[in-house]
């Protein structure tokens, strides 16, 4: 990571997603967690306010230091207890089957290898453990879609690799996991956003066999 990544794509972050819009969203993902949970793209600490009750500990897969720092605040107000674990959501080093539920929040983006990634959280969930999701992706709309394509090269330079194009859903479905209901929007705002803007929100759970 460079300079850039480093110091300054965090403080971005930060800034673009810390919104009463995107809020809404974080309840919404967060709602039925419980348990152990593990977070991959912990980020800033932004999803903190919004964990159940139920969850009883968080385990943050986190790779930049700066946005840990940063997260300190939300960390010393949660109620949960919360762990800074791996670096890299490829490589977790947990026992299998010893988590309740991941959480991942406009994190496959960025992430190098998001197969991998989400073959490591099926195999940290206990049996019937779901995986709850809300990410940034690929439009079916195809006029957006050709716009998402032309500025994905900018994207990945200038936000730490932050891919347009990939599909949360699909990545999710073909990590082998049980795709339930999935809700897909654009964020409200001018046209010109919607490269951006799409979201889909959803949970999967780990089959039981």
């Amino acid at each position: 990571m460079g300079w850039w990544s480093e110091r300054v794509v965090p403080r971005l972050t930060h800034a673009t997603l810390n919104n009463p819009e995107v809020a809404r969203y974080r309840e919404r993902v967060c709602a039925g967690l419980s348990g152990d949970v593990l977070e991959l793209g912990f980020g800033t600490g932004l999803n903190l306010p919004h964990l159940p009750a139920a969850v009883r500990s968080l385990i943050a897969v986190e790779p930049s230091d700066l946005a840990w720092e940063m997260a300190s605040y939300a960390v010393g107000d949660s109620p949960v207890e919360v762990t800074r674990g791996d670096l890299r959501a490829e490589r977790i080093s947990l026992p299998d089957a010893s988590v309740d539920a991941v959480l991942v929040t406009l994190s496959l983006c960025t992430v190098q290898d998001p197969a991998r990634a989400l073959s490591e959280a099926a195999r940290v969930l206990r049996p019937g453990g779901a995986l709850h999701f809300l990410e940034h992706g690929r439009s079916p709309d195809e006029r957006v879609r050709r716009w998402q394509q032309r500025a994905e090269p900018l994207q990945r330079a200038m936000v730490a690799g932050c891919h347009l194009t990939r599909s949360a859903p699909e990545l999710v479905e073909v990590a082998g996991f049980r795709l339930g209901t999935v809700d897909s929007w654009y964020v409200p705002g001018p046209g010109l956003s919607k490269p951006w803007g799409y979201l889909s929100l959803g949970r999967a759970e780990r089959p039981l066999t």
